[in-house]
Formats: structure tokens, sequence, C-alpha cells
């Protein structure tokens, strides 16, 4: 927790670097314009601030690249047994707000959860690593982690927007009971998880909610299923399906859901999305976690 609340104050630190940078541009193109208007031979001024200026890029850049190293450092192995995991994540932009994790409450219960940050960059990725740390530790007090409901209710109450820069998050947190099979899961504005069974039948598993941090006072409840050996949960950011699949028109979810629901890993799902998308960076994160029984 230690290290990862240094890397924390650190993106802090950049979020911070970057305003300042932004600023010092726009002081620059005044300079600039200047120039232009009056002749004046500030010549090597400008060349001076665009060296500096240069300088801080080039440090931010550095910074922003060992963050991203940070971020995907703390995602979970693969796991090799049951339940197995195999995971994707492609940020749009150098630091993304999706991240997801899954991990052992206790001997017979299991957490699996994604979360997506509203926008992208440094504001971004430091509000999720944060919620994703708190979900690992259980740093929520009086929270039981074994509760869906419960931990979405208390991550409301610990993440207002008004405290977090106007930024709030969807989440989707199931919890598996080893013993009988019972999935209990709370969704808070985020994508239905997709559930095959071993039968080839599919579910869309959400519950009503509100994203995380949008309103003070939200309840969240939790709905429950049965897992068996042999099917396979996805759990999905909208960055996964909101493409255009021609000019003006998206990827309906369904269709995105029945193809998500033939295929072998999550690489191959990436293929197909990036195909649909055309050249270029997607134009969101893309975050899939798969989860086989």
């Amino acid at each position: 927790m230690e290290a990862a609340a240094g890397v924390e104050h650190r993106l802090a630190l950049l979020e911070a670097e970057l305003a300042s940078v932004k600023a010092e541009f726009d002081d620059l193109n005044l300079l600039y314009q200047a120039t232009i208007e009056h002749g004046e031979a500030v010549e090597d001024q400008l060349a001076e601030a665009n060296l500096a200026l240069q300088t801080t890029q080039k440090r931010l850049s550095e910074e922003l690249t060992e963050a991203v190293n940070y971020i995907f450092s703390i995602l979970p192995e693969p796991r090799k047994s049951a339940p197995r995991t195999d995971w994707l994540l492609v940020p749009s932009t150098e630091l993304g707000g999706d991240s997801f994790g899954y991990h052992e409450i206790d001997a017979d219960h299991m957490a699996f959860y994604l979360l997506d940050v509203c926008g992208h960059g440094v504001g971004a990725a430091l509000l999720s690593v944060t919620a994703i740390n708190v979900l690992r530790s259980a740093a929520l007090p009086n929270t039981d982690f074994r509760d869906p409901g419960a931990v979405l209710t208390a991550l409301n109450d610990a993440f207002p927007m008004e405290r977090q820069n106007n930024m709030y998050f969807t989440i989707w947190y199931g919890v598996l009971k080893r013993s009988t099979g019972e999935l209990r899961y709370a969704s808070g504005g985020h994508p239905p998880s997709v559930l095959r069974k071993a039968d080839g039948s599919v579910q869309t598993l959400s519950t009503p909610g509100i994203a995380i941090g949008m309103l003070e006072g939200m309840s969240y409840r939790a709905a429950r299923c049965v897992i068996g050996e042999g099917d396979c949960l996805h759990l999905v950011s909208d960055g996964t399906y909101e493409v255009e699949t021609a000019p003006g028109e998206m990827l309906e979810f369904q269709d995105f859901v029945e193809r998500l629901s033939r295929s072998e890993s999550p690489g191959e799902v990436l293929d197909w999305v990036r195909g649909l998308n055309g050249p270029g960076p997607l134009p969101d994160d893309f975050s899939l976690l798969t989860v086989r029984f």
C-alpha cells in the first residue's frame, strides 16, 4: 500500500504539472502573436522557452511511461487453476481510466470486478488506481466485501465526484461462493457482464444503479445466479463495443454479446473490434476480463 500511495501521489503531482505545461504553451502562443504583430526581436527568448518546454515534456513523458508501467503492474496475473482467468487492457491513450482485478476474500469467496473512470489522462488513471487499491485492500470501513451491494454503496460514499475533480466511475463487482457456486453481483452504471453457460445459453448480468460518485446517498442491491462447471463469465468496459460499424452507425450491444459468447480469448475479440473500427486507435479503452469456471 505504501508503494501504491507513492505512485498515486506522483500521479497527482504529474496532473498538476501537465496543467502548468499547458499554461506555458498558452503563454508561448501569446508571445508568438506579439512577435508577429509588433515585429519585436524576441526569437532568442522564444527559442529558450521552447527548449525549456521540450525538456519538461520529455521528463513528463518519462513519468507517464513509468505511471503506465505501474498501472499494468497492479493488474493481477492470469490464473491457471479454476476459476481460470484471461484478460486484455488496451488504453486508447497513454493513460486511461479502466482497471480490474480479482482476489480471494476468504477461503470460500472470490471477488471479480472491473471499473471504468469517466475520461482519460492522469486524473482518470489516479482515480482508477485508488479505487482498485481500496478494493484489493478491503479499505472500506464496516463493509462486508462478500456483499456486492454493500461494496458499491460504500464506494459511492467514499468517492463523491465533488471530491474527485468531478470524475465518477462505473463498476461491475461480483463474488463467487465456491462451496455452492452462487455468484452475487451488482453494477453501478456499468455494461452488463456476459455469462455463457456450459450448455451454450447466454445471460447478461447487471443490476439497476447509477455510476459511483454521481449522487450522494445511493444504495445498491445485489442479484444472484448459479455458476456451474464449464461456464464462462466476461466482464467488459463500454470501450469493448462502442465502435462504429459504418459512418454514423454504432455496433449494437446484442451483436457484440453474440460474438463475445463465441470467442475463445480476449485477443480474438480485440481483433474483431479493431476490424470493425478500422485503422487508428480505438475511441475508448478496451478492457475485457474472462473467467472460466
